[in-house]
């Protein structure tokens, strides 16, 4: 039986880590995550879970350590958000490369300097070519459930490859919300035992760890890291399914919100999406066919399915909550523009948004679509990047 219950984004995930009941489970803490391994740690010190845990001196021994647990053999998780992120940077690209199904909640915080520890997405949009697969939350009930979620599509024995769940610091993971739990047994039955392929510790068949991998066989391990990538999609729609079964709630590679006949459309990310929600009910209210397409999978990145989704859409505006620094737009918009390219379709803008937690308030929103409606009337674009809600 089902359970609602009010929780904290951080709470949520602490949930489900503890359902989950993962071997090692090591951290370090940084605002606004610190809160997960804190709640997760009581329920190690009460007996609740059977897990090892590894309290460390950095982020990067976090992973490190977390590295070493599943290269053993271990069902492992870590946390962290922003700077921590950027600390364990060399293991991230090593735990990918090593194929390890570790899953790693990160609490969406700005990347300093200046230093700022609030949300946007410039901490796991820097990570986004990382080899980790990357799903984003709208919500502590979606925080939760990508969790539970996240480790049995890292285990897929044709995928292994690690899983990032992200959720904004502060709005979501700090501010309580009614949400849905399942019972123990039936998250315990979902994710399964875990089964490690080629453990280090399976003595009677000794396998080398981190091996020097030069120009005479790295590019093809690359290439095979890749094909899982590619592979992954079919595999996070699967167990997408499977969890529907369960839960009753369905997820997609995105969520398509009153797109169907939309003219003029957002593509968001994580809790803005809420945000945007009630502005696109008040536009439809006074007859403006207005939609939103919210990624939740971002990698891999749905690139087809894009284009099919927003295909009949007359303008588009990308909305990212990170810059990329490079003159041309943000990180989303420039994949959303790539998947676009030599297809028919509307115009496409970009709005960068909410750097170091600046509020994106409805009227935010409602100049954005004001500004959509004005390009689907005259197919005129005045300016192709946008800095939103920035002082000038």
């Amino acid at each position: 039986m089902t359970k609602m219950i009010g929780m904290t984004g951080n709470e949520a995930v602490a949930e489900a880590m503890r359902q989950i009941n993962p071997d090692v489970v090591a951290a370090y803490p940084i605002t606004p995550q610190t809160e997960i391994v804190q709640i997760y740690s009581s329920f190690v010190s009460n007996g609740q879970v059977d897990t090892e845990l590894v309290t460390v001196e950095s982020e990067h021994s976090a992973m490190s350590a977390t590295v070493g647990a599943a290269s053993a053999g271990a069902r492992a998780m870590t946390a962290t958000s922003a700077n921590g992120l950027a600390l364990m940077w060399e293991i991230v690209y090593i735990c990918s490369s090593m194929r390890l199904p570790v899953v790693m909640p990160v609490v969406n915080r700005a990347l300093s300097g200046p230093i700022n520890i609030h949300n946007d997405h410039s901490d796991t949009m820097g990570a986004r070519d990382s080899g980790w697969i990357q799903i984003y939350s709208e919500n502590a009930q979606e925080a939760y459930d990508n969790t539970v979620m996240a480790t049995k599509i890292a285990e897929n024995k044709n995928i292994l490859l690690p899983t990032m769940v992200m959720m904004d610091g502060f709005i979501i993971s700090h501010a309580m919300e009614a949400m849905t739990t399942l019972p123990d047994d039936v998250v315990k039955k979902f994710v399964g035992s875990y089964k490690p392929e080629n453990p280090l510790l399976d003595l009677a068949n000794p396998v080398t760890i981190g091996p020097l991998d030069l120009f005479d066989w790295y590019f093809e391990h690359k290439r095979q890291q890749a094909q899982a990538m590619i592979d992954a999609k079919s595999v996070i729609l699967k167990v997408s399914r499977e969890f529907g079964k369960i839960s009753g709630r369905n997820y997609g590679l995105f969520e398509e919100y009153m797109l169907d006949d939309a003219e003029v459309a957002i593509i968001a990310i994580g809790s803005t999406a809420g945000t945007a929600k009630k502005v696109i009910k008040d536009l439809r209210a006074n007859g403006v066919k207005a939609g939103m397409l919210k990624i939740r999978v971002f990698r891999p990145f749905p690139a087809a399915e894009i284009v099919k989704a927003i295909k009949g859409v007359k303008a588009v505006a990308v909305m990212d909550k990170a810059d990329s620094f490079d003159a041309v737009g943000g990180p989303l918009y420039k994949d959303i523009r790539s998947a676009m390219y030599g297809k028919r379709g509307g115009k496409i803008v970009n709005y960068i948004y909410g750097l170091g937690g600046r509020d994106v308030t409805e009227q935010n929103i409602h100049s954005v679509f004001e500004d959509l409606k004005t390009i689907a009337d005259t197919g005129k674009v005045a300016n192709q990047v946008t800095y939103l809600g920035v002082r000038e």
